[in-house]
């Protein structure tokens, strides 16, 4: 059995249909995370890394010993991206007595914001601040001259109550951070300064509202270079851990923010997670975590990002993903948005076939396909599971077909023989699709079933064209079938897919739509997987025929 080290999901898109908004950004998944080891984390606290716009500092938060106050800003450099990094040194001229904490860039790597967080030194605190911890800068004129004196951004910016956590938008008229002043839903909310231009003062901060904040903790923030991805930390309600990382998103820099969405697992823990930031290039995502394993208290975590080029589920990039990509041209589809890689534009053009391309022929790994059974076996009585543990057992005579299916083997059915794995999801879970190819087969027989919940693929009773029996929970209206017009019995391969993203239930047949509905829920299930035969193995439900690549993701495929 194969394993993918890529192991932890986000999906924009699956995430947001479910909760009735539209994505801003294209559908991509995180890697496994690693520390980031010696020399840049310590057993001290290592509280931030964020990488300067022109990718050549590094900057770490820390309170290691050879500092000048409890947290200072701590920076390596390189002379090219593709060189490693140096050895950390303090910034003397940056840090002193008082708390750095939290620093972003300005796009033009002339501005430093940061805040004296907290007032944990025996120094007390910054002269001239206007609460228990503000927002600060410093300037210079380029990059070769030494940093200003830091600058309190003022009693607009600032409260007696405390800010956090400053974000600076890429063109410099937006200032995202963390508050406890009134007005705001509970410990520290997200609010949003802007202003009209770079010399123009800062406006009255903008809460930005319940569909973000809740009644908890809301801050560390990173807003994405086009100002329409937002991820930060909060201890709300519903969290795997004592902190986690969300993401918000909104389409237009006018237009209201999608209700956060949990990074999940493996990105977040049950311990806490903090401080999010992603490379200039967009590729890296940078955090905090407190979980087992580390050099100390918090410890600094990458994570690489990567956008799902694999848009029909077939295992590698190749001319169907362009075609479908084609078909996007010019859209906003967040389904084939995935450049600049990971998070696109809002429109589909060059920049995401270039990202595209760059995958071109290979085979990818996909943290959203949740099992996979290729029915390439030579003999014996196990279907493997070719990306985690859901092996199937073969019930019945196996005919295994090495040299006669679409894609490399295939298993040939009799009618009598089915394949059972234990269970892989629930449909009321999320959103998620189903792929399968066919040959042969009579009405009424089924491909993919759940014991004690419904046929998922299977040939309808009248005619053998593609249907399904996944339905919305028992109610006062009996939920029908969603049935093809497409038949699936003719002899000749073909590639059956099911899909739901929340809303609308999609049959496809050889990448073509052959039928769809809208349905807003699926009837929840933890049964075991049926392969070749019926869900409660009926007689006449049995497969008789050919299947061949057999594929489960926790995500919509676009055939």
């Amino acid at each position: 059995m194969k394993r993918f080290d890529v192991v932890s999901l986000l999906m924009v898109s699956m995430a947001t249909a479910l909760m009735g908004t539209s994505p801003a950004t294209g559908e991509f998944v995180f890697g496994e995370p690693q520390n980031l080891g010696s020399p840049i984390n310590t057993p001290s606290w290592d509280w931030k890394l964020v990488i300067s716009p022109d990718n050549l500092q590094m900057y770490v938060n820390s309170d290691r010993p050879g500092g000048l106050g409890y947290f200072d800003i701590w920076c390596s450099t390189r002379e090219r991206p593709d060189e490693p990094w140096g050895p950390l040194v303090n910034l003397q001229e940056i840090n002193g007595p008082y708390n750095e904490s939290y620093p972003c860039f300005s796009a033009d790597g002339l501005t430093l914001y940061f805040s004296d967080w907290y007032t944990w030194n025996t120094a007390g605190d910054r002269p001239g601040g206007i609460g228990d911890h503000d927002l600060w800068m410093r300037t210079r004129s380029n990059t070769d001259l030494p940093w200003g004196p830091p600058v309190n951004l003022g009693a607009i910016v600032n409260s007696p109550a405390g800010e956090v956590s400053p974000c600076i938008s890429e063109d410099g008229r937006g200032l995202l951070f963390a508050s406890k002043r009134s007005g705001g839903l509970g410990d520290y909310d997200l609010w949003m300064s802007t202003r009209s231009g770079l010399e123009s003062n800062w406006g009255t901060p903008v809460n930005l509202g319940p569909a973000v904040n809740s009644g908890g903790y809301d801050a560390e923030t990173w807003l994405s270079p086009d100002g329409l991805a937002l991820l930060f930390s909060s201890n709300r309600p519903g969290g795997m851990g004592s902190y986690d990382l969300y993401l918000t998103n909104r389409r237009s820099q006018d237009a209201p923010w999608s209700p956060p969405v949990n990074l999940g697992p493996t990105v977040n823990t049950s311990n806490g997670e903090g401080t999010p930031s992603v490379s200039p290039d967009l590729k890296t995502l940078y955090f905090i975590s407190d979980r087992p394993g580390g050099f100390g208290s918090w410890d600094i975590y990458e994570v690489p990002i990567t956008p799902i080029l694999d848009f029909n589920g077939d295992g590698k990039v190749a001319i169907a993903d362009l075609t479908r990509l084609i078909e996007s041209w010019g859209q906003d589809d967040p389904t084939t948005d995935v450049g600049p890689a990971p998070w696109g534009d809002g429109k589909v053009d060059a920049a995401d076939l270039e990202v595209l391309m760059s995958a071109w022929g290979q085979e990818v790994s996909d943290s959203t396909l949740i099992a996979h059974w290729t029915l390439d076996e030579n003999e014996g009585l196990i279907a493997y599971d070719a990306v985690g543990d859901n092996d199937g057992a073969v019930m019945g005579t196996p005919a295994w077909q090495p040299a006669s299916g679409k894609v490399g083997g295939a298993m040939q059915f009799d009618g009598a023989t089915l394949i059972t794995a234990n269970s892989v999801l629930s449909p009321a879970d999320g959103p998620f699709s189903v792929l399968a190819w066919v040959k042969g087969g009579v009405p009424r027989q089924t491909i993919v079933s759940q014991e004690d919940g419904a046929n998922w693929l299977m040939a309808g009773a009248l005619d053998g064209t593609l249907a399904t029996e996944l339905v919305a929970p028992a109610g006062r209206i009996a939920a029908s079938p969603l049935i093809s017009g497409v038949p699936i019995t003719d002899g000749l391969w073909h590639r059956v897919v099911f899909t739901w993203d929340g809303s609308n239930r999609r049959l496809y047949v050889d990448d073509a739509l052959a039928a769809e509905d809208g349905q807003s829920s699926l009837a929840n299930c933890s049964g075991g997987l049926n392969i070749g035969c019926g869900k409660d193995m009926a007689p006449g439900s049995f497969w008789s025929g050919l299947i061949d690549d057999v594929r489960i993701y926790r995500r919509v495929v676009t055939p």
